[in-house]
């Protein structure tokens, strides 16, 4: 059975979105947790799945290290400091640093989204992995697009950082856990539109694109050669 596209791209979403929210409302409302204790419980989902794919990987993924020790340390910090609005910008720092992360890796020729977005162009067809790699290698608004939909992700993850950060120390504990969620998802939708259409979609129409010209031209030649290998007729 083929899995669902839309239910593989909203499952992030709902385990380290979702189910730490709602954790938080129930530890706190229903179990009459602390603030600090309720968030921090709340956010071992999120936690889990990083040292998950951490173990799971062949190689050390870097950027998923750097998410884990921001979770870990500003955990230890809010702890030691009973300060739940640190509790709430650490996960700001996070949101910075991916942001950051992206922004720099554009600069350094290997942005980082790019992994999550071959796929989505190719869809997992082998020709249009073929032309995917033909483009990165000879057509310059190509490979445009693909740093300009990292610069786009990151950009507005730090947007959204800087957002947070104001909101975890103006506005109240309670508001500010289902506030920074809200805003966390508007950064999500935007920047799926934005680079998705400036982006994404110019790159899967160039893909496939190119990858029905060199068809047509393996078509083309197949027909040529079996015309030519078929011997002619002579007269009777």
């Amino acid at each position: 059975m083929t899995p669902n596209p839309l239910a593989q791209s909203l499952l992030p979403l709902v385990l380290d979105v979702g189910i730490p929210l709602a954790s938080y409302y129930v530890l706190r409302n229903g179990f009459g947790l602390s603030e600090v204790a309720a968030l921090g419980w709340s956010s071992v989902v999120p936690a889990l799945r990083t040292v998950w794919g951490l173990a799971r990987g062949a190689g050390v993924n870097g950027l998923a290290l750097v998410i884990l020790v921001v979770n870990v340390v500003g955990l230890a910090l809010s702890t030691m400091t009973g300060d739940p609005r640190l509790m709430l910008a650490k996960d700001s720092g996070v949101s910075s640093v991916v942001g950051i992360a992206m922004i720099v890796s554009v600069f350094l020729g290997k942005p980082l989204m790019t992994a999550g977005l071959k796929p989505f162009v190719t869809k997992g067809h082998a020709a249009r992995n073929v032309a995917w790699d033909r483009l990165m290698a000879g057509s310059a608004p190509f490979r445009r697009a693909e740093r300009r939909f990292s610069l786009i992700w990151g950009t507005v993850l730090l947007v959204e950082c800087v957002a947070r950060v104001i909101g975890a120390y103006t506005v109240p504990v309670h508001t500010m856990v289902w506030l920074g969620t809200v805003l966390t998802v508007v950064a999500i939708l935007l920047a799926m539109v934005v680079a998705g259409g400036s982006c994404a979609e110019p790159m899967e129409r160039m893909v496939r694109a190119e990858a029905e010209r060199v068809g047509d031209h393996q078509d083309g030649g197949a027909m040529a050669g079996t015309t030519a290998a078929v011997p002619a007729v002579s007269g009777s």
